[in-house]
C-alpha cells in the first residue's frame, strides 16, 4: 500500500470522476447518472439532486482534471483553493462500512465541496509524499483518460476506462510478428 486506505479510495474516486468525461464521452449527463456514480463510489451525505448540483460536480471534475496533470506548485494552489472554498476542518470519523478516516467537511456540506475536499485531502498526501509521478495520462495515443499508478514498480501506464492496454499489447505483438516475417 502506497497511501492510507481512505487516500487511495479518494484518489480512485477522483480518477473515476475525471474519466467520466474521457475521450469525448459524457458519463455524468444527468442527475440520474450522478446518482449511479455516487452509489458505485460509495459516496454518502446530503444531496440536492438537482441540475445545479450536477453542474457543480462537473465543474469540480474539470478542476481535478487540471490538477491531475499540473506541476507541484500549481497543484498545491488548486488543492489549497478547494480546501479553502469548502471551509475544510479535518477530523477523524467512522461511519457506514468505513473505519476511522479523515473528513474535512460535514455530511451536510454541498456535494461538490465534499467531493472536492476528499480529493484535495488525498492530493495533499500525494504531494507531501512526492508521489505526483503516480498521476498519469493514459499511454494510449487515442485516449485522454487519467491513470493512478499504485503499483510497487510504477508500471501502470494505461487507464481502466476501456481496453487501452490490451489494444497496445496486441499492436506490439503484431508489430513483432511482422518484423520477424
Amino acid at each position: 500500500m502506497v497511501f492510507a486506505p481512505d487516500t487511495e479510495v479518494a484518489l480512485r474516486t477522483a480518477v473515476n470522476l475525471i474519466n467520466s468525461a474521457a475521450n469525448g464521452e459524457e458519463k455524468l449527463a444527468t442527475v440520474t447518472d450522478l446518482d449511479q456514480f455516487l452509489a458505485a463510489e460509495g459516496f454518502t451525505g446530503s444531496r440536492t439532486k438537482d441540475a445545479a448540483e450536477l453542474a457543480s460536480v462537473q465543474a469540480l471534475r474539470t478542476e481535478l482534471a487540471r490538477l491531475w496533470t499540473a506541476d507541484e506548485d500549481t497543484a498545491v494552489e488548486g488543492v489549497n483553493r478547494l480546501l479553502r472554498e469548502a471551509h475544510a476542518l479535518p477530523q477523524l470519523l467512522k461511519h457506514d462500512q468505513w473505519d476511522w478516516h479523515l473528513h474535512a467537511t460535514t455530511r451536510e456540506a454541498p456535494l461538490a465541496y465534499r467531493m472536492g475536499t476528499e480529493a484535495a485531502m488525498a492530493l495533499v498526501d500525494v504531494i507531501r509524499s512526492k508521489e505526483m509521478d503516480r498521476m498519469l495520462l493514459c499511454a494510449a495515443d487515442d485516449c485522454d483518460a487519467v491513470v493512478l499508478d499504485l503499483s510497487r514498480n510504477r508500471s501502470k501506464r494505461y487507464c481502466d476506462t476501456g481496453n487501452c492496454a490490451n489494444r497496445a499489447h496486441v499492436a506490439a505483438y503484431r508489430a513483432r510478428r511482422a518484423a520477424g516475417e
